[in-house]
């Protein structure tokens, strides 16, 4: 899915996490209003405006309902502020990795360069108790990781899974899920997924 170029906002700068200014210019990109994004998500328009004003951030769930919405993947967040490397294309360097920080603790940050369009490589880190939300979803594409540490609890199907550091998985993303970290220490996942969205 394309989206139109946004221009930067200083609250949502590159590496802040934060998506409420991308996500403002590419709902009134759309034309659409507040009350139609509302109406598409089943989300608030206090909640949505909140959103827009990073003054909360949205869970997995909420961030995949309004690309849902407007057109986009998840993924489409982390490119609008794409740095570019000086030395190559095919590289991203640590210091320049495009994060997005989702409600309860989870944070993403995009490990592949944009050289893949098909691919989606991640860094996650869920602190104790972080988890994609309550309810599950679903959506084209295929996903598996790597516990780096920590423990990860799914849901996916109805089956109740939980992986631990050195476990791996992998699922088709049209089957339902949701996850939470249950431990009380912070868990880190190397995520891959095709086509890039979750």
């Amino acid at each position: 899915m394309s989206a139109p170029p946004v221009k930067p906002d200083p609250k949502s700068s590159p590496g802040s996490g934060l998506i409420g200014g991308k996500l403002r210019a590419l709902r009134k990109s759309r034309g659409m209003t507040l009350q139609a994004v509302a109406d598409a998500t089943k989300l608030s328009v206090g909640h949505l405006s909140q959103l827009e004003r990073d003054i909360t951030s949205p869970s997995v769930k909420t961030l995949h309902d309004i690309g849902l919405a407007l057109g986009v993947n998840i993924g489409w967040f982390f490119d609008a502020n794409e740095a570019k490397d000086a030395d190559s294309r095919y590289v991203v360097r640590s210091a320049n990795r495009r994060r997005i920080h989702f409600a309860d603790g989870i944070d993403d940050y995009r490990l592949n360069s944009r050289a893949t369009e098909t691919l989606g490589l991640l860094y996650s880190v869920f602190e104790p108790g972080a988890s994609s939300g309550d309810r599950t979803y679903a959506h084209a594409g295929e996903e598996a990781g790597y516990v780096v540490s920590g423990q990860l609890e799914f849901w996916i199907d109805g089956e109740h899974l939980v992986v631990q550091a050195g476990d791996s998985f992998s699922f088709p993303s049209t089957s339902e899920h949701r996850y939470q970290n249950p431990g009380p220490d912070r868990t880190v996942i190397i995520w891959a997924m095709t086509p890039p969205s979750y």
